[in-house]
């Protein structure tokens, strides 16, 4: 996304003083403890109190208030929206609303992923009533004046006009357009040149009108502040939205499969990526998925492509899968670069990896090694900041994955047996997957 951020000096000055400190008292994932609050307007939320520093970081997400809610020809519009919300509210213009948000030391920030809108806001408590109140006039009185939204839209035009030959830009394009043929996922978040320029104000108004809504919203707080504290500010904040939120219906997709897709262009390496299905994020096997990911990829150093496609061969500096869940789609994807003359060599490396992966399954020696770093990872890479932290509690009511997730996960990767991960590799690996490159024709 091409998402502007937005952090006071004074605020990240004060957040890099604290952050070592601010949650060695949760100790390990099991300590943090999750509240779920309801404020006197019905408005739920999760809660983490720790009274450790004086801060409170919130964030929040409108579910399917993406990118792909953007009206046909209108693409971008939810990109341009990210950046425009702190460009002046209610009575305060765009220079002043930013100079308030120095002032206060308020950290403010907004993005738009392909099925949601998520806004992130950090304050000390000690300007905690001025800071809320900013950020309720940005969600429910954002101005749109002319020229911060001329302004806004000329430096993501800039950005789309900069990437036309980039080498990671085409393969996006290329990659959405092949594997989500004439699905809303194949369009462009930040839009063409076109569709932006036909965004107009009222086309805002009406995403933010359509999409921000009380039923479509999640929030997690963690921070110097009470559940009657909390419930005052939440309501203060989001009480006056719609009670529904009125979305496009996007339909459910599953990734092309078996498709070849080159973008000639003259660079001296190959990008590669390779896409099959996944697993959703809800799906009983997902763990074992997680885990057959982790030993064919996912791994930084361990796993099977990089020893291969690396450390053996030294084709690439980087390779690695994912799994990644969307609303509407789950996808593995396989991503590298290589010296343009090695492309075909390393699709074929890669190839034989999935086939030999699929075939024999993992030993239990690679289950046991990726089930260790699985869990060890999560506290440190999902828990380590009050940023981290809030994000984490909104990703859980995404998910739709419960208040005591964090506590039954271990149990949840521990139940996985090596049959369920054979299984696993052999359903994942065995489709023949779409790949798209962009380098030099012929290569």
């Amino acid at each position: 996304m091409t998402a502007l951020f937005r952090s006071a000096p004074r605020f990240a000055a004060a957040l890099g003083l604290t952050l070592l400190s601010s949650f060695a008292a949760f100790g390990t994932a099991q300590a943090v403890e999750i509240k779920e609050i309801t404020s006197p307007g019905g408005i739920k939320a999760y809660l983490v109190e720790d009274y450790t520093n004086p801060l409170v970081a919130v964030n929040f997400a409108f579910k399917g208030a993406g990118a792909s809610a953007d009206a046909e020809g209108k693409e971008g519009t939810a990109n341009l929206l990210t950046g425009l919300l702190d460009e002046g509210a209610g009575d305060i213009e765009s220079r002043q609303f930013q100079e308030k948000i120095d002032d206060l030391g308020i950290g403010l920030s907004f993005d738009a992923s392909s099925d949601n809108f998520t806004g992130s806001f950090r304050t000390i408590v000690e300007n905690e009533d001025e800071a809320f109140d900013l950020l309720r006039l940005a969600l429910n009185n954002p101005r749109f004046d002319k020229e911060p939204l001329e302004r806004i839209r000329g430096q993501i035009l800039t950005g789309i006009l900069a990437n036309e030959n980039d080498p990671g830009e085409l393969l996006g394009k290329a990659w959405r357009q092949t594997v989500f043929p004439g699905h809303p996922y194949s369009r462009p978040p930040e839009g063409t040149k076109e569709t932006l320029a036909a965004v107009s104000r009222e086309d805002l108004q009406r995403f933010r009108d359509k999409g921000f809504a009380r039923d479509n919203l999640v929030v997690g707080v963690v921070g110097a502040i009470d559940e009657g504290e909390l419930g005052k500010e939440l309501d203060r904040v989001f009480g006056a939205l719609p009670a529904k939120a009125d979305l496009p219906v996007v339909p459910d997709i599953g990734p092309a499969t078996g498709k070849t897709e080159a973008v000639a262009l003259d660079v001296p390496q190959t990008m590669i990526r390779f896409t099959m299905p996944g697993v959703d994020r809800k799906d009983k096997d997902f763990f074992a998925a997680y885990l057959t990911n982790h030993i064919f990829g996912g791994g930084t150093f361990t796993s099977r492509l990089f020893q291969e496609v690396r450390e053996k061969r030294g084709l690439a500096y980087n390779v690695g899968s994912y799994l990644s869940s969307y609303d509407h789609s789950a996808i593995l994807s396989v991503s590298t670069a290589t010296r343009a003359d090695k492309a075909q060599e390393t699709i074929g490396i890669i190839k034989t990896e999935m086939k030999r992966l699929a075939e024999q399954g993992p030993s239990e020696e690679e289950l046991a090694k990726a089930k260790a770093f699985v869990k060890g990872s999560y506290a440190v890479q999902n828990l380590d900041s009050s940023s981290s932290i809030a994000s984490t509690l909104v990703g859980l009511q995404l998910d739709d994955l419960g208040r005591d997730y964090i506590d039954e996960r271990q149990k949840l990767i521990d139940a996985v047996t090596l049959d369920d991960v054979k299984r696993m590799a052999k359903t994942l690996l065995s489709v023949e997957p779409t790949v798209v490159t962009v380098g030099p024709s012929g290569a």
